[in-house]
């Protein structure tokens, strides 16, 4: 069972930008498809945003345009570049991968 540790959230303010990052404890490249989710207070986990394997994308209509995926397989990381953050962003954010999911980074944007 991969492990995932997320990491780079923090508070800033509308129109900021963050860069979170997701390290998994084994290699990545066999996952086919790994994602971000995120909950805000009250809400359901939604998806964010996705990514295969070879570098297909998928976006929530919601983060389309200002966020972009990334994964790096040597260094068994994904990413989420958020810009442009508004304050409907404010959620803890999750990395999965298969069965595994990380224990949240909590993204706070002030307007």
């Amino acid at each position: 069972q991969v492990q995932l540790v997320e990491s780079g959230g923090g508070l800033v303010q509308a129109g900021g930008s963050l860069r979170l990052s997701c390290a998994a404890s084994g290699s990545i490249f066999r996952f086919n498809t790994m994602g971000w989710y995120r909950q805000a207070p009250g809400k359901q986990r939604e998806l964010v945003a996705a990514i295969t394997r070879v570098a297909g994308t998928n976006y929530a209509d919601s983060v389309k345009g200002r966020f972009t995926i990334s994964r790096d397989n040597a260094k068994n990381t994904v990413y989420l570049q958020m810009n442009s953050l508004k304050p409907e962003d404010t959620a803890v954010y999750y990395c999965n991968i298969a069965t595994a999911w990380g224990q949240g980074t909590q993204v706070t944007v002030s307007s």
